[in-house]
């Protein structure tokens, strides 16, 4: 007897559930009505055409040359190479370990051991431990050695060898020594190339940039066969408590030798905590220009302190192990500092308002200057005038004040061997891109089109993998986080790409322009494996927006674009070039320190000399990473693990294939052809199948033989299994740990636990019709997936002749119109139509999961205003013409150009 339900089984308990608020039914702000501006949907003009296809070519070609493996020339000569071994680290850890047949030493047992180590590492603070200790039978059943929080602090101090004193070659040494990070090491520079004949360079990697390389040749011609240790400062205040305005000022240090793709991560620990600046504000001075001068002299006189020792070793060098205890003779130069404006504005001594490393006057900031990125400042003048204190110490502050640097007596860097402190101050992505250039964007854009508009079109932006909806708009966001800003730049052409700006006087179409060229750079900005022709791109996309940008002084929203931060813009490419891609140096990672470091330190003290507790609760914990380590070489006596290999080419960061996974238990184990259609919305399923089966069996099949062939096929089934989401894995180049990337759902509407109705959600993908590459549109189809399935297996024996031929995954997809060979003009982004036929129904068929690529996220063509029945939930139905959306993510940026 067939049942009444149209589907059964349970729901796959993974699943995210994908929640609309109760926003989308309240009353919105009253918007007022306004005119389609001219030319808002026009075609392209046969100049544009020919413009916007060599516009493609130049994209398509810089795009290919990442695929291929570089043609590599490494330094000559014996730079890098050791010159002798001794014990590794674990050997001489070993040697303060007095117990040798037990590997948790000085705890008893394992339990033991990672009692200790949650404790220090992931428990809570000490009273609750001591109280949770001093139940009655509890150390005693877990076999514990410690009675007490206290006991256990002192088993670490005593009997742990120490962590590596708050020096910097201690910590160099660590780091450079760490076991974990042998393997992947780089010991010398390299050029990578993209063509044989090495005239197209590559970057991405610290020791691919031309800095290492050029620097390397000075060191070996007074010192042949160095290892040079590029050190990488960051220093960033940060606030502990919200209440009393406590802060703390930590210094970070890493390596450049460390790949990027490890150093980056929290988790890894390539950063150490070097020191705490003084954070003293030094209120008793009542002259405030005195008060700023000694502020920042008391910051260099610290910093001074700290990395003194680079003076000496970077230029005579010193012995240095890695983690297998093999030697180099290593000289540690000071490289790149990473800090946000505020921070290089001290370092390099200039002033507030002025750009840190070149010579530009403030007043032409907002000018497009291409020169301003080698015309650096004079750093052997500025040096002269610093040498000048000590012979004439009465001229020295006209002196700074003429040079425009503030009068530090002594930088820090002043003596450091090969370095250039100007051309050291490196990019950042998080201060300078989000929450500068897209910060000031966004306010200007609010201005232009109005709040009230714009934050109706968020609402009413389709979801996606990559998407947040902002339900209640953008306007009224205050405290916006990097993340925000991200998530903010994802939608915000989609936004304004066919509003009419509240002066209808003026045409949007150059706004529409400068959000394009911002939103390209900010992605090209970020790429993780450069060339020279992306960097050419780069700088394109900077020389676009100001060419438009005068359209925001027609608006009367601003006066000129003095702006430090999007002055440094122009500074993007050679710093790449110098040192390698951005996402070496970001402030973001250093943001995320700033817990580990600074805010849980600060939580575990009693607030009264916090600084001197935290240091100590740091130690420990140092303490308990080192002996964890040991522990498992002990266990595993493996020695180094292996270098993992690829099989083929990856560049660092930028790998577009990703792995299909969707789960081994369906998500409803049985869903009826009825229920298909009503549930699903998939109208056409039976039509759609019986085809697939035809053309599967019968490739070569005519068209009209194929309308015949449907009718014969019948359907020897009631059920299908269905899945709810398609997901997208990818692997982590170094851990090869899998994490997911991107997803698709095909969900219908639900009730969740408080019986609130659960819009379905059908998203857009791009599908493969088996010529599409990694990159480009050629090959590739929008369409909606409404239903992923799989056939009963044996249906599939009856229905097919080939059966090990047919995917064990279908998908049920309605088809947008294709794509035409260029972007629509202004925004570059392509336009599509829902696929119907002659009554209006959707055109759709079936297609194996597997030559789905990624999701698509599409853009609405709101009108002059977002009509008021359009939801989130409900626009893919209702709108009818959208614009496919190329920054959802950066692997959609790269396929949609």
């Amino acid at each position: 007897m067939e049942s009444d339900k149209s589907y059964e089984g349970d729901l796959e308990e993974t699943d995210e559930e994908w929640d609309v608020e109760e926003a989308n039914i309240r009353l919105e702000p009253h918007r007022q009505p306004r005119q389609i501006p001219e030319n808002s949907s026009r075609e392209n003009s046969a100049e544009e055409d020919a413009d916007l296809q060599a516009a493609q070519l130049r994209r398509d070609g810089a795009e290919r040359q990442l695929q291929y493996a570089p043609h590599i020339v490494g330094f000559p000569g014996a730079a890098g190479k050791p010159v002798g071994r001794s014990g590794s680290q674990n050997d001489a850890y070993a040697s303060g370990i007095p117990a040798a047949n037990n590997p948790y030493y000085p705890f008893g047992s394992r339990m033991d051991w990672e009692v200790a180590r949650w404790a220090k590492v992931r428990g809570p603070g000490s009273t609750a431990l001591t109280e949770l200790l001093q139940i009655p039978g509890v150390p005693e059943s877990l076999g514990l050695s410690f009675r007490t929080s206290d006991e256990l602090n002192e088993k670490i101090d005593k009997r742990l060898p120490g962590a590596p004193a708050l020096d910097v070659i201690a910590c160099v040494r660590a780091i450079f020594g760490n076991p974990n990070f042998t393997p992947y090491l780089v010991f010398a520079p390299e050029k990578h190339y993209t063509d044989p004949e090495k005239t197209r360079r590559m970057y991405h990697d610290m020791h691919t940039g031309r800095w290492w390389w050029a620097t390397q040749e000075e060191v070996e011609r007074e010192k042949p066969g160095a290892t040079i240790i590029p050190i990488i400062i960051s220093t960033d205040k940060t606030q502990l408590t919200l209440f009393r305005n406590k802060t703390a000022y930590p210094v970070y240090l890493t390596i450049g030798n460390i790949p990027k793709e490890i150093r980056r991560k929290p988790s890894s620990r390539a950063y150490v905590l070097l020191a705490y600046l003084p954070t003293t504000k030094l209120e008793f001075v009542s002259n405030k220009a005195a008060r700023r001068r000694m502020i920042a002299n008391l910051y260099h006189v610290c910093m001074k302190k700290i990395l003194q020792p680079l003076e000496k070793f970077g230029i005579s060098g010193l012995s240095m192990a890695t983690g297998s205890g093999v030697e180099h003779r290593v000289h540690p130069i000071f490289a790149c500092f990473v800090g946000d404006y505020p921070e290089q504005i001290l370092v390099a001594l200039g002033y507030t308002g002025k750009c840190a490393c070149c010579k530009i006057a403030h007043a032409k900031l907002g000018d497009y200057a291409p020169k301003c990125a080698t015309d650096l400042r004079d750093l052997a003048a500025i040096l002269d005038i610093l040498d000048s204190f000590d012979t004439c110490p009465e001229d020295f502050l006209k002196s700074c004040a003429a040079a425009g640097v503030k009068p530090v007596i002594d930088p820090f860097w002043l003596n450091f061997p090969y370095t250039h402190i100007f051309r050291s101050i490196t990019p950042d992505v998080l201060h300078q891109l989000y929450q500068g250039i897209v910060k000031h964007l966004v306010a200007w854009l609010i201005e232009a089109y109005g709040a009230a508009e714009i934050d109706a079109r968020c609402r009413r932006i389709p979801p996606n993998h990559h998407i947040r909806i902002f339900e209640n708009g953008i306007s009224s966001l205050s405290k916006v986080t990097g993340h925000e800003h991200d998530q903010i730049c994802r939608i915000l052409l989609g936004l304004v790409l066919d509003m009419p700006l509240l002066d209808s006087t003026v045409s949007p179409a150059p706004v529409v322009r400068c959000v394009r060229a911002i939103l390209d750079f900010l992605y090209l900005a970020q790429y993780p494996v450069h060339t020279d022709d992306t960097l050419a791109l780069l700088d394109d996309a900077l020389a676009r927006f100001h060419g438009d940008k005068q359209v925001f002084v027609d608006l009367g929203i601003r006066e000129h674009f003095n702006l430090p931060k999007l002055h440094f813009a122009l500074h993007y490419s050679q710093s790449i070039r110098l040192f390698g891609t951005t996402d070496n140096f970001n402030t973001e990672y250093t943001e995320r320190l700033h817990i580990d470091f600074t805010k849980d330190a600060y939580r575990s003290t009693n607030r009264k000399d916090e600084f001197a507790q935290m240091t100590v609760w740091l130690e420990r914990r140092e303490k308990v990473h080192r002996h964890a380590q040991f522990v498992e070489w002990r266990l595993n006596q493996s020695g180094i693990p292996p270098k993992p290999r690829s099989l083929s080419w990856s560049p660092p960061g930028l790998d577009l294939n990703h792995r299909l996974h969707l789960a081994k238990r369906p998500s409803v184990m049985g869903v009826t052809v009825e229920g298909v259609v009503a549930d699903y919305g998939a109208r056409f399923f039976k039509a759609a199948l019986a085809r697939f089966i035809a053309l599967t069996n019968q490739p070569e099949i005519t068209r009209t033989q194929l309308e015949r062939a449907v009718w014969d096929i019948h359907l020897p089934f009631r059920k299908v299994r269905v899945w709810h989401r398609i997901k997208f894995l990818q692997e982590d180049p170094c851990t090869r740990k899998l994490k997911t990337v991107d997803s698709i759902h095909a969900q219908p509407s639900r009730t969740n636990s408080q019986k609130k109705l659960i819009p379905g959600r059908f998203d857009t993908a791009l599908v493969n019709d088996g010529s599409g590459g990694l990159t480009g549109i050629k090959g590739y189809h929008v369409g909606r997936v409404r239903l992923v399935f799989s056939l009963p297996p044996a249906a599939r024996r009856l229905l097919f002749t080939h059966e090990s031929a047919v995917p064990t995954h279908l998908a049920y997809v309605e088809w947008y119109t294709k794509l035409r060979p260029r972007p629509e003009a202004d925004h570059l982004l392509y336009k599509i139509s829902p696929l119907v036929d002659d009554r209006g129904d959707p055109i759709c068929s079936i297609v194996a999961v597997k030559d789905i690529r990624q999701s698509a996220h599409l853009f609405p063509k709101f009108g002059p205003s977002a009509p008021s029945e359009w939801t989130s939930s409900n626009v893919l139905d209702l709108c009818q013409t959208f614009y496919i959306n190329s920054f959802s993510n950066k692997f959609m940026y790269r396929t949609m150009y």
